[in-house]
């Protein structure tokens, strides 16, 4: 079987420094709010490009606390892809802002840029990228619109962790920017973590203080703040796994050229990208019109696949208001698409029987 994704085997590779790192935390007895984040963190935000980042506990509170620290609430608008994965929405709600949903380009499944001018009103405060499977956003156009209707800009990095935009990483492309640290990440820890990157001092302090129960020091509350924070241990296993994550996106980078070249089925439509570094292949996800057969197919050939993802947000319960409501090319790609297995330890021979097996179909 060619598993989707070995987490055992990634984070096997680096167990013997894991184990000491954790040993240390243990004999200091300090598992919040200390050294561990703070080496991260400065770690993080140095890779990034970033004068800030901090950790929190999951990406949703990464993308809430953002949101809820530049003072936006009911009656705000904020635009985001229509063809994200639910969290994003989620955020944008949860603080009672109203998303406004814009479609994706169909070649980069990214938001299309072309599209958000026709959605902007007074009541528009923000526009909310997502770096989709990977691959970063082609940001000049956003920064255009925002300037012009004097928009923020925030970045939700959670699948793009070191994808390259005009010589800047993600989460250094905008005024602040979420990331999620699921263990199925390119940068992934032992549990649920994340962290926010931004250039601007004023909005970090406000974030940090919010996250720790909007408390700027022990004991005075100056927000009505949450409890989101990052713990020692998780921390320590990211700051080594970030040593990593460069080769291991380049890994994937290869992975993927080689799928792309190789997979020959004019069945089977290939993702695309503008520009390779802007890319990290979070999944490789590619598109068919019987998807199912397809995936059962592969099943059957001993290739793991998931789908990313099978409904799109306005088709969710969730937000029943809008199930009525039609965005055509995200539907096109939620009923289309399918992941192939693409990961940093993935041998020669896993990768070119993907090949073989899909080019079989």
């Amino acid at each position: 079987m060619v598993n989707f994704l070995d987490l055992k085997k990634i984070n096997n590779r680096f167990l013997d420094e894991i184990n000491s790192r954790i040993e240390k935390i243990l004999d200091k007895g300090w598992y919040l709010q200390g050294e561990e984040n703070e080496i991260f963190s400065k770690n993080f935000a140095e890779f990034c490009g970033t004068k800030y980042a901090l950790g929190v506990a999951n990406g949703l509170d990464a993308l809430n606390l953002i949101i809820k620290a530049s003072g936006f609430g009911v009656g705000d608008e904020i635009i985001v892809p229509a063809n994200t994965y639910i969290a994003t929405i989620l955020a944008i709600s949860q603080n009672g802002c109203t998303p406004v949903l814009v479609e994706p380009d169909i070649n980069t499944y990214n938001i299309n840029p072309d599209l958000i001018e026709e959605k902007i009103t007074p009541k528009t405060k923000a526009i909310m990228v997502v770096h989709l499977y990977g691959q970063a956003v082609q940001m000049q156009k956003i920064w255009d619109l925002a300037k012009k209707y004097n928009l923020k800009v925030f970045e939700d990095s959670a699948q793009a962790h070191g994808a390259i935009y005009n010589n800047k990483r993600t989460g250094n492309l905008s005024d602040a920017s979420a990331f999620s640290f699921y263990p199925g990440k390119n940068l992934g820890c032992m549990g649920d973590g994340g962290a926010i990157t931004t250039n601007d001092e004023e909005l970090f302090k406000k974030i940090k203080a919010i996250a720790n129960y909007g408390s700027d020091r022990k004991y005075h509350h100056i927000y009505k703040g949450v409890n989101s924070r990052l713990d020692e241990i998780q921390a320590a296993i990211l700051d080594i796994k970030l040593k990593h994550l460069d080769s291991d996106n380049q890994k994937r980078r290869e992975i993927s050229k080689f799928y792309r070249e190789n997979i020959k089925n004019n069945k089977i439509i290939l993702p695309k990208t503008y520009d390779e570094k802007a890319h990290v292949w979070h999944v490789f996800t590619v598109r068919t019109k019987n998807r199912d057969a397809f995936q059962e197919y592969l099943k059957n050939n001993d290739i793991q696949t998931i789908i990313h993802y099978p409904t799109p947000p306005h088709k969710q319960g969730a937000y029943k208001e809008w199930n009525n409501l039609s965005y055509p090319i995200t539907e096109e790609i939620h009923n289309t698409i399918i992941s192939l297995p693409i990961s940093p330890v993935m041998t020669m021979d896993e990768i070119s029987k993907v090949v073989e097996v899909v080019n079989g179909y």
